[in-house]
């Protein structure tokens, strides 16, 4: 079982997908870091190494924000704005869309389920 940064990556897949189970490595940063750790790109998870894992794990601890470090940045930025009472952290506040998507229609991932209105008739032509 291959543990980095305090996630268990998945055996069977390739290392470059396998990595991206680690939140804050998306599919550039994967394939940067397999170049620097000279890992093949095509390697299965099972197949590496133990000297292979740890040249990963130095390649993350170089420098790369990843899983609880990065969590608590994202949520400190997101408070930081909250606080401040700008546009955006108001958004957040009121749990809506923060990047200018419409919202009379639509958002209801952020919004949740709709609401019936009582005594509201569609209307008729």
């Amino acid at each position: 079982m291959a543990r980095i940064a305090g996630v268990n990556l998945p055996e069977k897949k390739r290392v470059e997908i396998a990595l991206r189970y680690i939140y804050g490595i998306g599919p550039t940063l994967a394939k940067k870091i397999c170049i620097e750790a000279n890992i093949s790109e095509t390697r299965r998870v099972f197949e590496l190494s133990e000297e292979e894992l740890l040249r990963i794990r130095e390649v993350l601890d170089r420098g790369i924000q990843v899983e609880g470090d990065l969590r608590r940045i994202v949520a400190m930025n997101i408070k930081r704005l909250m606080d401040l009472g700008c546009y955006r952290g108001l958004r957040h506040r009121k749990r809506l869309p923060v990047r200018g998507q419409r919202t009379h229609t639509n958002a209801r991932t952020r919004r949740g389920r709709a609401i019936a209105i009582a005594g509201k008739k569609k209307a008729t032509k």
